[in-house]
């Protein structure tokens, strides 16, 4: 276990703030993470979880401590006739667990490839890209409990799974620390192409496979996205907002190129990089932050950049979108 006094963040979040934890811990097992909250100096203290640092925005000094699980373990649990249950460690890399289930022809979570991030942090978000969300493919979550040391399971039905939501970005945010993912993969997978972009590409190939959507997606996030080590960010900073069908279609009646998104009875998704563009904010910049030129749901910080400039940026495309449309729009981002 290494344990760190006084650790400097700025290598350990995207939006490479350089703020300060009092303590910093790498667990990489169960066992070292019980032995880490069972220690007094720890225990009662205030504590956060982070895996690349990659959805998360530091305004200040973090008075307590971050735990990095660094779990990296990946075993097959169970096999049948049609599926694959993989149990893959918090502390592995996203993109990692993609490639190694592609490269064995395992469907199910090529539609989420090369997105930031370690593999305990996506069931809290429900991370989802291209027309796919990774609630479709988990089967459990580990989770141990701060107050108790306890270990719980939780099957995908009980992580309350919604956009971009779950029980632990929820009720037990702040209680714990999921430790495992286990994911039901397809031996036969079946090409996802519902997302435009990803149709386009596809269209014309014969038979493409899991390998091809994979190349794809990856292909069209590094076209959009900018570099973390270029300029910081952690991806998408706003969530798409969900509205009411009325509210939805009088947006639309003003602006006909909108596209809108079915989500649930008498409800549609808008896109909010849709929003931020109509607003103005694609490509500008505010002193040391601004607004990516290609993706205007990214918020950038260059450098001297702080998190308070982000979050007044952001403050101010909400208060503008909600002037402008009366939609809400809210962050993605973990906000310490």
């Amino acid at each position: 276990m290494k344990i760190v006094r006084e650790c400097s963040l700025k290598d350990k979040n995207t939006f490479g703030f350089d703020v300060k934890a009092d303590f910093y811990a790498e667990v990489e097992s169960k066992e070292e993470l019980k032995l880490l909250l069972s220690n007094s100096e720890y225990s009662q203290i205030p504590k956060i979880v982070i895996g690349s640092g990659s959805n998360i925005l530091f305004r200040r000094d973090f008075k307590g401590i971050v735990i990095h699980p660094a779990i990296m373990d990946i075993s097959i649990v169970g096999n049948d006739c049609a599926y694959i249950y993989l149990r893959a460690g918090a502390g592995v890399v996203w993109d990692d667990l993609v490639q190694f289930c592609v490269d064995r022809g395992w469907g199910g979570v090529e539609n989420l490839s090369a997105i930031p991030g370690c593999t305990g942090a996506a069931p809290v978000q429900n991370i989802g890209a291209y027309g796919a969300e990774v609630s479709n493919v988990i089967h459990a979550v580990e989770f141990m409990f701060y107050n108790d040391l306890s270990a719980r399971e939780f099957s995908c039905v009980e992580c309350n799974f919604g956009y971009r939501d779950s029980i632990f970005k929820r009720e037990l945010k702040g209680c714990g620390i999921i430790t495992y993912v286990t994911l039901r993969l397809t031996k036969n997978p079946v090409i996802n192409a519902n997302y435009e972009d990803v149709k386009h590409a596809l269209h014309g190939l014969d038979n493409p496979s899991i390998h091809t959507v994979r190349d794809i997606i990856s292909s069209i996030r590094a076209s959009k996205l900018p570099d973390p080590s270029v300029v910081g960010n952690a991806g998408s900073f706003f969530k798409n907002p969900v509205v009411s069908e009325k509210l939805a279609l009088s947006i639309k009646n003003s602006h006909p190129s909108l596209k809108l998104f079915p989500s649930g009875e008498k409800y549609y998704k808008i896109p909010a990089a849709w929003l931020i563009e109509q607003c103005g904010f694609k490509g500008k910049r505010v002193g040391n932050v601004g607004v990516h030129a290609k993706q205007p749901l990214v918020l950038l910080a260059f450098e001297g950049a702080t998190g308070d400039e982000l979050i007044n940026l952001s403050h101010t495309i909400i208060q503008t979108v909600k002037e402008r449309f009366n939609v809400d729009i809210e962050p993605e981002v973990n906000i310490c």
